[in-house]
């Protein structure tokens, strides 16, 4: 596996810290229990640390010299995955693998300059994009730090791999709308750890009286965090627990900690707002576990793990119907579905669950048993196996294609 900015072994909830990381150590693990040889590799962004680190058994992490070894932010790591992919190619001459899964259209170019400088006994190549440069500028528009070319090297990247793995349906449209090949996508999703995240365990200790709301999210603007803060007003009963970022000594410094904060005070909730910062891994169930439902409302999101926690401990979901949340989250099954960007209407789902305690246990009740019926990570490892299995170097298929 190739992960070129998303270690899975890195501090979750930061500026570049989320779902990909959780997703690529996961499924590298759960491979890993299947008997699959594993590594990932990543970009080095601390100098001390070893070049291979375990993972988990069968699952190792490899550090990759690209450019300082420093945190950077993703968008500024092009320029590096020439060396990359020169690290790779000198890595696979020694030994080659047998498939390469890379995440995200940086660690795709990185693969395909290894291949460039190795190319005998190409491999397997599977690619999952975790996010598409297309959707991205459709949502950010000028804002969007992207890298210029971002988008036609996505198109190529689609057209050159064996297979691409999407993570949700709407995905599928947006990739074949990029021009892939509908027969070479295959629709995983990602998944939740169900020995970490159920209905039973620790709950953290709150005031019994009030009700709680949780956001846990990155702290960026798109997470649509602000917009559970406006909607807070609807809910005057409520807190509203915000965990996400840098660590809680360090929130005065982050600039979306500081809109947040501005905002909940212009709208007269900041004394019901507790900005938390960054919550451990395995603190977070016990939290999802104290709250009356989970609000999750990105303006556009690539997937979406948060929900399939809160889901898996037994909480309800208030999601806006993007991405992967439209698959995830059952409307009305096991949350409720609302348009991105609307405070108000957001505000209103809050209060109709808020007087509906024995909705709230149904929905609840449903969203364990969806998570744990579909999305625990040996049932996604299943399928990725499958899908790797199905995957045929794409200019065999071309050639089996002329011949017929």
């Amino acid at each position: 596996m190739v992960s070129e900015h998303a270690s899975p072994l890195a501090a979750l909830g930061e500026a570049d810290g989320g779902g990909q990381n959780v997703h690529v150590a996961a499924l590298a693990a759960a491979l890993g229990r299947r008997g699959i040889d594993v590594v990932v590799h990543t970009r080095r962004e601390d100098p001390d640390v070893p070049r291979r680190v375990a993972l988990a058994p069968g699952a190792w992490v490899d550090h990759v010299d690209a450019g300082p070894p420093r945190r950077m932010p993703k968008d500024e790591l092009l320029p590096h995955m020439e060396e990359f992919g020169a690290d790779l190619a000198r890595r696979w001459d020694e030994d080659r693998p047998d498939v390469v899964h890379s995440h995200f259209w940086m660690s795709g170019l990185a693969v395909l300059e290894a291949l460039r400088r190795a190319p005998a006994e190409r491999p397997v190549l599977v690619h999952t994009f975790h996010a598409l440069g297309l959707v991205k500028r459709r949502h950010q528009g000028a804002a969007d730090p992207s890298p210029p070319g971002r988008i036609d090297l996505e198109r190529e990247l689609s057209a050159v791999v064996d297979r691409v793995v999407a993570t949700c349906s709407d995905e599928v449209f947006e990739l074949v709308r990029l021009g892939a090949d509908r027969r070479r996508l295959t629709v995983i999703p990602c998944g939740v750890d169900l020995d970490l995240f159920g209905p039973h365990g620790p709950v953290e200790p709150r005031a019994p009286e009030q009700p709680r709301i949780l956001a846990l999210a990155r702290l960026v603007e798109r997470k649509g965090v602000g917009d559970v803060v406006a909607a807070l007003r609807h809910v005057p009963e409520a807190e509203l627990v915000i965990a996400g970022g840098p660590g809680a000594a360090a929130l005065a410094l982050d600039a979306e900690a500081c809109r947040l904060s501005r905002l909940a005070a212009e709208l007269g909730v900041a004394d019901r707002v507790e900005m938390r910062g960054r919550v451990e891994r395995p603190d977070v169930p016990a939290l999802l576990r104290s709250a009356d439902m989970a609000v999750c409302v990105p303006r556009y999101e690539p997937f979406g793990i948060v929900p399939l926690e809160a889901m898996a401990c037994g909480i309800p979901v208030v999601a806006s119907a993007v991405g992967g949340q439209i698959d995830t989250v059952v409307d009305g099954v096991t949350g409720v579905h609302v348009a991105p960007g609307c405070p108000d209407e957001l505000g209103l789902a809050m209060r109709g669950l808020l007087d509906d305690p024995a909705r709230r246990r149904e929905l609840g009740a449903a969203g364990a048993r969806r998570a744990r019926a579909r999305y625990g990570w040996d049932e996604i490892a299943r399928a990725t196996l499958d899908a790797y299995a199905a995957a045929r170097p794409a200019e065999a298929e071309r050639a089996q294609e002329v011949t017929a």
